[in-house]
């Protein structure tokens, strides 16, 4: 594997792969890698001839106040794993070679990007859209994969490509969770014992929401009482919980026969803030 920090060695390592007419996968990262960045790598490996994976913890999608500077960083740790995951190319660039000096351009993806995590952290999303179209033109990729974690951000990212005709299907793969069902994120690593120990609240109120949609429940806001009431052993309060079209996150009046709803949820448990979704469908969950 090898690690490259500019954009036009990048290009230069990729010219020969386009000649050649093979596939190129993108798997944009934040770095400090688990088990679901493993996944999508391998995913990526299995699915394309040569894989790219970006380590660049971007740092427009913060606000101020958040956790940009204790954001987890461990090139060399990362690197050994996207190695053993069989990824071609590490592209780890500086600041100032996704931001040099001047830089004055924003893409905004509207509609998607101003409720739940919009509202909470406003200006995140734009942070997010500009940094994956700018990977997206860098790298030029046939694929790009996301993990359904972030489910909000995976259909934005959707949008982005269909409002500018970028030639690059995305494929959004499941979220890897923990044996006790805490979706896998970098940001775990802030929990301590006790913390760690509440965190599974997201997951129970997923759960909760799931079982009463399988018991016949169809009013969403019954369905989100019984997340809610799953979450309160464990002392945690949702910033929001919320049941939305899985296509537009407009809110749902009502879970339609053999339709899908998402459901998301996001909490601050201790010194971490902590998203996770599910599929809600009137036969299951997934």
């Amino acid at each position: 594997m090898r690690i490259i920090r500019t954009v036009a060695e990048l290009r230069e390592r990729l010219e020969p792969e386009r000649r050649a007419d093979r596939s190129v996968a993108l798997v944009p990262t934040m770095g400090a890698f688990h088990a679901g960045h493993r996944s999508l790598m391998e995913e990526a490996t299995a699915r394309c001839d040569v894989v790219v994976v970006s380590l660049f913890v971007n740092p427009a999608q913060f606000a101020p106040g958040e956790d940009l500077a204790a954001y987890p960083r461990d090139e060399a740790k990362d690197a050994a794993v996207a190695a053993a995951a069989g990824v071609d190319v590490l592209f780890a660039p500086p600041v100032a070679e996704v931001y040099p000096d001047g830089f004055a351009t924003t893409v905004r993806v509207g509609g998607l990007s101003e409720s739940l995590e919009g509202a909470h952290r406003p200006g995140h999303f734009d942070g997010v859209a500009t940094v994956v179209a700018k990977l997206l033109n860098i790298v030029g990729p046939d694929v790009a994969f996301f993990g359904q974690k972030d489910a909000q951000q995976a259909l934005i990212i959707r949008r982005l490509v269909r409002d500018l005709d970028i030639p690059t299907r995305i494929a959004v793969c499941p979220t890897v969770r923990e044996p006790d069902g805490l979706a896998m994120s970098s940001r775990n690593g802030y929990l301590g014992a006790a913390d760690r120990a509440r965190a599974v609240a997201l997951r129970h109120a997923l759960d909760a929401a799931a079982a009463a949609v399988a018991a016949g429940e169809r009013e969403p806001g019954a369905v989100a009482s019984s997340a809610r009431a799953a979450m309160a052993p464990y002392d945690v309060e949702p910033e929001y919980l919320a049941l939305v079209s899985a296509d537009t996150l407009a809110p749902v009046e009502r879970l339609e026969e053999g339709g899908e709803t998402l459901m998301l949820v996001a909490a601050r448990v201790g010194p971490a803030r902590l998203i996770d979704n599910a599929i809600l469908t009137t036969n299951g969950s997934r």
